[in-house]
């Protein structure tokens, strides 16, 4: 099966998926998970979804996804098994659910696709926005009104954002627990949607992102940012995320997430942006 293939699948996923969001937006049923993050109705129903969209490809041994909502997702945390695997699929049917929620418009359905456990496809959607972001392993595009017969798509070039006084440096909701900023030319910004904090310095909203988010909140953006020109850097050790290795993340109680944080940022930023942090004493 092509790349185009894929894709198509992942927009459906995205297309079909923000119906089912708007449509139980006011009826999401919220509830708490174990980990204490929140769980909707529309988590689950897109969840589903994407299984039954996939389910011929799941299988196969050629295939596996890790989705956020399965209850046995740790069963994917063995990498011999991810090594042996050509595609990992990574679903987060509702990124930024607090957000969605509280029927705030941040918040979107993020799907990726690792080949050989390096960022290959990605898509992801903000249906109350109705922007689109994707990868189609070559290049990476955004679309406006995406899904209506208006929509407008955008090659995403390369971007290097200078930071000024204007910058916004996107990022997550706990940032101020551990850290300090520097606010001088550049502030902070909080979506509290690790989607929107990775995808939108994409196209130039803002200058970078700080995220330490689970498997599930960056394989998607992964490949849409690689092609904008931006990496993920290490905020310890500056090196680069560009495979995937379980060692990188957590087993225990908030499986899958990241063990350290890391910096979206183009290059010339990386060192700029990493000045301004300073971890709490």
């Amino acid at each position: 099966m092509s790349a185009q293939e894929y894709l198509a699948r992942m927009k459906t996923i995205a297309r079909e998926g923000g119906k089912i969001a708007r449509e139980l937006v006011d009826q999401s049923q919220p509830s708490f998970k174990k980990d204490g993050s929140v769980v909707t109705l529309a988590d689950k129903k897109v969840s589903r979804l994407a299984q039954e969209i996939l389910q011929d490809l799941l299988k196969t041994p050629e295939h596996i996804l890790i989705d956020e909502e399965d209850p046995v997702v740790e069963r994917y945390f063995d990498q011999p098994l991810l090594e042996k695997t050509p595609f990992v699929w990574a679903l987060d049917p509702i990124d930024g659910t607090r957000n969605y929620a509280n029927r705030m418009p941040n918040f979107g359905i993020s799907i990726g696709v690792l080949k050989d456990l390096r960022p290959w496809l990605g898509v992801v959607y903000f249906p109350a926005l109705q922007e689109l972001f994707y990868s189609d392993g070559k290049e990476a595009f955004f679309v406006q009104q995406a899904f209506s017969s208006e929509e407008r798509t955008t090659k995403i070039p390369a971007i290097d954002q200078p930071i000024t006084g204007q910058s916004v440096f996107l990022c997550i909701d706990n940032f101020a627990k551990k850290f300090e900023w520097d606010y001088q030319d550049c502030h902070l910004m909080t979506q509290a949607c690790a989607a929107v904090d990775l995808c939108w310095p994409a196209i130039g909203r803002g200058c970078g992102a700080f995220f330490k988010s689970s498997l599930w909140d960056f394989v998607g953006p992964w490949p849409i940012v690689t092609a904008a020109g931006l990496n993920f850097r290490s905020l310890a050790s500056g090196k680069i995320l560009d495979r995937i290795q379980v060692d990188l993340f957590l087993k225990e109680n908030t499986i899958w997430k990241l063990r350290e944080p890391y910096i979206l940022s183009s290059e010339r930023n990386f060192s700029i942006l990493k000045s301004k942090i300073r971890p709490r004493e």
